[in-house]
């Protein structure tokens, strides 16, 4: 069964293509650098506020309680890609299996090539925030984020770490990779809000 969330833009704007987007059925690839090898035994650390820090095997996470859901996706230079078939971990189910702490605020997502990016608990404490490792039932390609990257159909892309390895789970905001660099911490793509 696959669920459709595509309609979440009306929790943001009126018009399903955010402003200044452009709708592309192409699938381009944006990196901040070249893609790294990640071992097919890959794991995922979870770390900070949380009640237990653990280390998930790749069999481990997909396990949890993954689930397939349509979704649109919109990158920060302008193109949107809809109706994305995406096979993953929504990210409350995370939370149910760690125990988050009361005082946790914001989430910060690691990845292999050294990509970091953050947001606030609330806003990802949200089903369709996915970890994913499919794309339209093949195995998620590794220059797209293969073979665990997360996806944010409410914020632009570069939200949504590629290559993930852990989840740290912050008291704190610490800006991540872009946001140090200029981009906008909040990436609303809805509110157009692409740089700080």
């Amino acid at each position: 069964m696959t669920t459709d969330v595509t309609g979440l833009y009306e929790e943001f704007g009126d018009e399903r293509l955010p402003p200044g987007q452009r709708k592309t059925e192409s699938f381009p690839v944006l990196s901040k650098g070249n893609t790294p090898k990640v071992d097919d035994d890959w794991t995922v650390t979870v770390s900070g506020a949380v009640e237990e820090e653990r280390e998930f095997s790749a069999a481990e996470f997909m396990d949890l309680a993954p689930e397939t859901q349509t979704q649109d996706f919109h990158c920060v230079t302008g193109w949107s890609k809809f109706d994305c078939e995406f096979t993953g971990l929504p990210f409350p189910e995370l939370v149910d299996a760690v125990g988050v702490d009361d005082d946790a605020e914001h989430v910060m997502f690691h990845a292999h090539d050294g990509y970091t990016t953050d947001l606030t608990l609330a806003e990802c404490d949200r089903r369709e925030v996915l970890f994913t490792w499919e794309f339209d039932g093949e195995p998620l390609p590794a220059d797209h984020g293969g073979p665990l990257r997360v996806v944010t159909p409410h914020k632009y892309a570069y939200k949504g770490a590629k290559w993930v390895k852990g989840v740290e789970f912050l008291t704190e905001a610490e800006l991540g990779y872009w946001e140090k660099r200029g981009y906008s911490d909040s990436a609303n793509p809805w509110n157009e809000e692409r740089y700080s």
